[in-house]
Parts: C-alpha cells; sequence; structure tokens
C-alpha cells in the first residue's frame, strides 16, 4: 500500500499544474493520441511557441503527469539512423484528489482480498477481512517514520492514513473516515474494519501504552484511541 505514504502532497500539486490552461490543453491533446506526440506535434495542436511547449510539457514529465520517451519516427536503425526524437505520452498510475481525504482503494484491496481467502480456505470472509486488515496495520505501523515521541508517531502514522486525528485529552478523536462512504451503507464491516486497521498500526509502531476502541461518535471516525489501563477482571 505505498501509494499512502506521501501521495496526497504530490497529487495536490500534480493537480495544481493542470490550472495552467496551455498546459492543461498540453496534456489532453497528448493523452487522447494512440502514439507518443513530438514536441512540435504538441505545439501545432495548441497553437504556441515550440519553447514554450517545452516547458509546459517538461512540468508535465516532472509532475508525473506525462513520461517522456526517446524513440526515432523514421524507423531507422543502427548508424546513421539519426538521434531518437522526446516524445510524450500519458505516464502509467493514477492520480486522485478527495477531500476530506478518502482511501477507497486500500478498502477495495482488503474486501477483496479477503473474499479470495475465503473462498480458498474457508476462512470466514469477515474473520478474513480482519485478520487482513490489522496485518496491513502493522505493516504500515513497521514502515512509519520515527518521530520524537509514541505519541508524536501515533499521531503522524494516523494523519498519514488520513483519519485527522485530534489529541483531546488524553485520548485521540478521529475527525475523518477514509472509507466514509463505505462505512455509512456497511457501518458494522467496515467500523469493525476500522478497528482493526488502527489496532495493527499501534502494533506496528509499538505503542502498547494507547488502545483503539470503537466509539461511534457524530461527526468521527467509530474508532477513537484511549491510553492502555490494567487489564479487566
Amino acid at each position: 500500500m505505498d501509494e499512502v505514504e506521501g501521495a496526497r502532497p504530490a497529487h495536490v500539486s500534480a493537480v495544481a499544474a493542470l490550472d495552467e490552461p496551455t498546459r492543461r490543453r498540453l496534456y489532453e491533446f497528448v493523452v487522447r493520441q494512440p502514439e507518443p506526440v513530438s514536441r512540435d506535434q504538441a505545439a501545432g495542436a495548441v497553437q504556441a511557441p515550440r519553447n514554450t511547449v517545452s516547458f509546459h510539457l517538461d512540468k508535465l514529465v516532472a509532475e508525473g503527469l506525462l513520461e517522456a520517451v526517446y524513440q526515432r519516427r523514421t524507423g531507422r536503425t543502427g548508424p546513421g539512423a539519426g538521434r531518437p526524437s522526446k516524445l510524450y505520452r500519458r505516464a502509467p498510475g493514477q492520480i486522485a484528489i478527495s477531500l476530506p481525504e478518502r482511501h477507497y482503494e486500500i478498502a477495495a484491496h482488503l474486501l477483496a482480498g479477503a473474499l479470495q481467502t475465503a473462498q480458498a480456505s474457508g476462512e470466514p470472509p469477515r474473520a478474513a477481512l480482519d485478520r487482513r486488515a490489522r496485518e496491513l496495520g502493522r505493516e504500515l505501523g513497521g514502515r512509519a517514520r520515527p518521530a520524537s515521541g509514541p505519541r508524536d508517531a501515533v499521531l503522524r502514522a494516523l494523519e498519514t492514513l488520513g483519519f485527522e486525528p485530534r489529541a483531546d485529552g488524553e485520548s485521540i478523536g478521529l475527525v475523518n473516515c477514509p472509507f466514509h462512504s463505505l462505512a455509512r451503507q456497511h457501518t458494522e464491516l467496515v467500523c469493525g474494519m476500522n478497528l482493526c486497521l488502527v489496532t495493527g498500526l499501534l502494533e506496528g509502531l509499538g505503542a502498547t501504552d494507547v488502545t483503539a476502541r470503537l466509539e461511534p461518535a457524530p461527526g468521527h471516525c467509530c474508532v477513537r484511541l484511549h491510553p492502555a489501563g490494567p487489564p479487566s477482571r
């Protein structure tokens, strides 16, 4: 799930790059073509100077919206075939922006993986989903960047996942649910998945002094974090 880490700032920058009118027209022209296009083709299509077009095309490459490839348009190879031309085409991958932040792709991977596991092993789908969510949380927690303290590490990891954590005394509320629409329609299933994901995240971070509980509240995610107390009897 590498797309979670650091994706949002890069995606915002990429989308902002299309705010410039000439750049947007260039992008739209390039992605509609069946083959990579040259600077001269692009300049002719948008009726702009070649130097201006080159600048904008390279900016789109830098933002991850296009990619540059080098090909000989003549089809000739070997000595005397000339230098390959720099051409442009749509970059692989996907760029999406959602405010508040949503991560439906994570939920889709977890749900699809749980169904596949259940079909192959006979494990109940709900159990498979919760287990995979917890495993993913541990993985993300284990890869989280070190912070100045355990509490800061927890807050930063939750922020990366889009939960928008807010400290409230000793507890931590989660203002945003990254799976909001799914949670509204399939509350028990998705909230249980959320709890397992956050629990796994805490385990991966080694945050033994914090525990996650299901505490639905208006305007918040269904999960809330509390200081870990002594085990109940």
